[in-house]
């Protein structure tokens, strides 16, 4: 089992742990690599091709004992569901405008002590031509760093790879990080997004 830093923001739940850490084992995954020893960042998750991606991402939250984030259209939010997305981790954001979305979640970022953002760039399973910049533009108004995570179909491993600060142009960041993720580690390799 890998180090948790103690500045990242945890869950109590012993079963929830127990939980993650079997169905990882019956999926045959394990996790590699060190998180920094920063309490805020942006968990960049890629390549995305499969639903299958969110049950191993959960497995590896769940294991390790960590909170971690995610964005969600304020319109879902409502009645006992959204009481289970805010349970979840979930954040309702206004999307009608995409820089208003980055600085809704720059203010939580400020307001929080700890805060695990977790982020698939592609936006979708499906190939498209590019990622979308919303991770980089989010972290670099934060003053986040972005960790780059992996899901490595070949090798069965989530992994945690080194952190990335987010300073120059956006586009070239973008380009950046797409060389990070070798596109034979997705389930569906055919699906990645991106040149």
């Amino acid at each position: 089992m890998i180090d948790v830093p103690k500045q990242l923001p945890r869950t109590s739940g012993t079963f929830s742990r127990t939980f993650g850490t079997v169905m990882l084992r019956m999926l045959g995954w394990r996790i590699t690599g060190e998180f920094p020893q920063y309490g805020k960042f942006v968990a960049a998750v890629a390549p995305h091709t499969s639903n299958w991606d969110f049950f191993v991402a959960i497995s590896v939250k769940l294991s390790l004992g960590i909170e971690i984030k995610f964005l969600g259209k304020h319109s879902i939010f409502f009645g006992p569901i959204g009481w289970l997305l805010k349970k979840m981790g979930g954040i309702a954001v206004e999307r009608s405008q995409a820089h208003g979305m980055v600085a809704q979640i720059t203010d939580v970022f400020n307001r929080s002590d700890a805060l695990i953002l977790g982020i698939a760039p592609e936006g979708t399973r499906k190939k498209t031509a590019k990622w979308k910049t919303g991770f980089l533009h989010i972290a670099k108004s934060a003053n986040v760093p972005v960790v780059p995570m992996a899901l490595d179909y070949r090798n069965k491993q989530f992994v945690i790879m080194p952190t990335q600060h987010i300073q120059g142009d956006i586009e070239q960041e973008l380009q950046r990080f797409c060389k990070l993720f070798d596109k034979e580690m997705a389930k569906y390799p055919q699906q990645v997004s991106g040149d």
